[in-house]
């Protein structure tokens, strides 16, 4: 079976990458896809994101990073994918999640969401408050991968390594 993990990815953090290494032992192909939002300013540029989920998932075999814009059951059902992946966090992510599963079931006439909650030391890291904080100098460390780390510190001019 073939899943879709969509997502903007700016930056992945540790949360991510622990659901797509679970992810990773239930299904055969794991397609980790990068949205292309004009309508949101990047933190990290398209083809810097890029190579670090690439450099962060490096070992897991059954996984590629592709970037798509439009509907994700559209790019879904183009790569002929058998669900749809999404991380909660929290009880409160879920209420968003579920409206968002529902019309792309509608939409895509059947694709299945699968839930994946992220293990409870990762509940509390989004991108955006990794941005925030590394935007402020903070060390985001244990937040996110170490090619990320290594991006934001060296990259954007930080001296927290």
């Amino acid at each position: 079976m073939k899943a879709l993990y969509p997502g903007s990815f700016d930056p992945v953090t540790n949360g991510h990458l622990d659901v797509i290494k679970r992810i990773a032992k239930l299904y055969d192909e794991i397609i980790i896809a990068v949205l292309l939002n004009k309508s949101k300013e990047e933190f990290i540029p398209l083809q810097d994101r890029l190579k670090l989920i690439k450099e962060s998932v490096e070992g897991i075999k059954n996984v590629s990073i592709e970037t798509f814009s439009g509907l994700t059951v559209e790019y879904a059902k183009s790569k002929r994918a058998n669900v749809i992946i999404r991380g909660l966090r929290a009880p409160s992510d879920f209420e968003y999640e579920l409206e968002m599963s529902q019309i792309n079931y509608f939409l895509s006439d059947g694709l299945e969401t699968v839930f994946i909650m992220t293990n409870p030391k990762y509940s509390f890291i989004r991108s955006s408050r990794v941005k925030e904080v590394a935007s402020l100098g903070g060390n985001v460390k244990e937040l996110v991968p170490a090619p990320v780390y290594k991006y934001l510190y060296q990259k954007m001019g930080l001296n927290n390594l």
